[in-house]
């Protein structure tokens, strides 16, 4: 994984929470720990007026199982806090898990009700992988899902994802990641770019303006430097002087330039004039400051090439957690399910295929049972097909797993079979229906 043993990895196993291991230790001591479960990770309901949620983290939700280990340290501390019994301990000191897991490769889109995983083992060595599984999937489908919007708002824009000062420092790099999958073009995150190969792109902040003794100075040291095709940042002082030196410094040639604050639609406006009379027509116009989907679908029409996205993408531009939740739904081969209200889950492991119109538009997700009678599974048309995909077997991460490029493309085709409304930015209901069957 690249992470520091603190985040995630071997050493790590500590993720789990407080409760899952008191149910370990129950399950150990009255001897039901060992019987046969499914466990499914599924969203009630995406956040209030989205239509559509993006699958993404899954490849990392891999890596980590696999590293997954309750080494010395961790077994020390549980021993040392008398959180679990001697017996458990000596269980977690061989822990690895042995089962199976489906799921929706990354880049799909789900709905309300989705099976979006599915978990397969002894109830104790799935149990334990709750809080690591749900941790991941509800951060990077949550990020994935508002850089979904955004990439579309853009409509071929590109975006670079630049969000690493905005919230926890590995949480920026998993982001990075997530918007990547989503469509943005590239990050600022080099540690993003270095452990999953996402092209970074940057430019200076306005620190490095005021370090100098003037803005000409400022550009002249960049330009030198990085040279002609370089972004410079001209709304330090005063934008109109800015661009005027930005070009009479960089030449016509000048890369870009960015501008980081006040109304940036008018401003780009004015900027695309005046960098045109300069004679630098080809000078892209970058603009960054607390944008969002809707900030960005408002630019539309404005002469911005590229944007720059910070707090809105890393915080799921208002939905930080896709609101994912693993529940039991099948002990030795019985469904069962909470009944709890407004928390209801269906029993039963699940089966789901999406129906697609002849022309690729999707109608509707179908979801059925393995204890659903043969009468009730539904056909599979020459449009429709199935979702979930082998992703562990018997432990052992599957071979050749869609890569994070293939999420992308995955993403891409997904929103093009969406009815139209379903990629609009207004409240509404979920784009295709969820079906029980």
């Amino acid at each position: 994984m690249g992470f520091p043993e603190a985040a995630t990895g071997a050493g790590t196993a500590l993720l789990t929470d407080h409760y899952e291991l008191t149910m370990l230790a129950s399950a150990l001591a009255d001897g039901t720990a060992d019987r046969p479960c499914v466990f499914e990770v599924f969203a009630r309901r995406l956040p209030d007026g989205r239509r559509y949620g993006v699958v993404a983290g899954t490849g990392r939700v891999l890596d980590s199982i696999a590293d997954f280990r309750f080494t010395d340290a961790e077994l020390s501390q549980l021993e040392a806090t008398a959180v679990v019994d001697d017996a458990t301990l000596s269980w977690l000191a061989d822990y690895s898990f042995q089962g199976n897991i489906d799921g929706y490769p990354e880049g799909e889109l789900y709905f309300p009700g989705s099976p979006i995983l599915t978990v397969a083992g002894s109830f104790g060595e799935a149990v334990v992988l709750e809080t690591l599984i749900l941790s991941i999937l509800n951060h990077d489908s949550a990020i994935a899902s508002a850089a979904a919007r955004m990439s579309g708002a853009a409509h071929g824009r590109p975006i670079i994802e630049m969000g690493g000062r905005r919230t926890h420092e590995w949480a920026a790099v998993a982001a990075a990641r997530a918007a990547y999958l989503a469509g943005f073009a590239t990050t600022s995150n080099l540690e993003a770019g270095r452990r999953y190969g996402i092209p970074t792109r940057g430019t200076v902040a306005h620190a490095f303006m005021l370090l100098h003794d003037s803005e000409e100075e400022a550009f002249h040291a960049q330009v030198d430097k990085m040279g002609a095709d370089t972004t410079l940042l001209v709304d330090t002082y005063d934008i109109t002087k800015g661009i005027e030196t930005a070009v009479r410094v960089a030449g016509t040639e000048l890369g870009a330039i960015r501008i980081d604050s006040g109304d940036v639609g008018p401003l780009a406006r004015k900027a695309r004039e005046q960098l045109d009379a300069l004679g630098a027509k080809d000078t892209r116009i970058v603009v960054s400051g607390d944008l969002d989907e809707h900030a960005i679908a408002a630019l539309r029409a404005e002469p911005v090439d590229a944007y720059g996205v910070g707090t809105s993408v890393v915080t799921g531009s208002g939905a930080p957690t896709a609101g994912m939740v693993y529940k039991l739904v099948d002990v030795d081969g019985k469904p069962v399910a909470k009944r709890s209200a407004h928390k209801e889950s269906r029993g039963g492991r699940k089966s789901v295929l999406r129906r697609h119109r002849d022309t690729g538009t999707a109608v509707e997700e179908v979801i059925w049972t393995a204890a659903a009678p043969s009468s009730q599974v539904p056909e599979q048309g020459p449009n429709d097909h199935e979702l979930q995909i082998p992703l562990v077997r018997d432990g052992r991460t599957v071979n050749d797993l869609p890569t994070l490029d293939d999420a992308r493309q995955r993403l891409r085709r997904a929103l093009v079979s969406l009815p139209w409304e379903g990629l609009k930015l207004s409240h509404g209901e979920p784009a295709i229906p969820t079906v029980f069957v």
